[in-house]
């Protein structure tokens, strides 16, 4: 339950950053946190640590918590990076698909299209991530999981923000159901094509994701 509790309060700090509620280089205040949230601060504490894993924030030494300093330019660079990573991700696991690696995309994908279904972006935002971990485990290659479950996680408030965005949610599983026919029917270059582009932020995305971040960015 501590866990759970811990989780809920990482997403809600991690929004207020991504919101510009708490802004870069701003310190973080444990205490000040649990009276918020009416907790004691060891939930706050595991909520903090587990965004610090994520780059999000930084842990100092005798200054604590602090959000972390992101240019909205890096993010921009992050996310192509993201595309290039998941579109290797998705050639591979189009190469070396087996029946269970495709059932645990399947999974995934019906979590998404449940919570697209409900209009829950928080739902729909978990299970999201649950079908791209199950497209890295897919590629059989544990370097490049591991290397693009690392930066998701750097990425995990900008693309929640994303599906905040009218229709992203229905646009983003459309997207889904393209990258799996790709998987399954061994198309590789067309797997990473389609993956590539679900994760490159451009055109419309790319303005959407700025306006998100205008706060941020001011801060900069």
């Amino acid at each position: 339950m501590a866990q759970t509790r811990a989780t809920q309060l990482r997403d809600l700090i991690e929004d207020d950053i991504a919101s510009g509620r708490f802004l870069p280089g701003e310190r973080l205040d444990e205490l000040a946190l649990a009276h918020r949230f009416n907790v004691s601060r060891t939930p706050i504490r595991e909520a903090l640590r587990s965004l610090s894993q994520t780059g999000l924030i930084d842990i100092r030494p005798h200054r604590g918590a602090v959000v972390a300093i992101i240019a909205p330019a890096q993010v921009i660079e992050m996310f192509e990076v993201m595309a290039e990573l998941e579109a290797m991700c998705g050639r591979l696991a189009a190469r070396r698909l087996t029946p269970a690696t495709r059932t645990a995309i399947l999974t995934g994908y019906k979590a998404c299209a449940e919570a697209a279904a409900g209009d829950d972006t928080d739902a729909y935002y978990y299970a999201n991530e649950g079908f791209h971990a199950a497209i890295y485990a897919a590629a059989g290659n544990v370097f490049l999981a591991n290397e693009a479950g690392r930066l998701q996680r750097m990425l995990q408030p900008y693309r929640r923000l994303q599906l905040r965005v009218r229709n992203r949610m229905a646009v983003s599983l459309a997207e889904h159901k393209a990258i799996i026919t790709a998987i399954e029917t061994g198309d590789a270059e067309s797997a990473a094509t389609s993956l590539r582009n679900h994760v490159t932020v451009q055109g419309e995305r790319f303005s959407d994701l700025l306006a998100s971040m205008a706060t941020l960015h001011a801060a900069e």
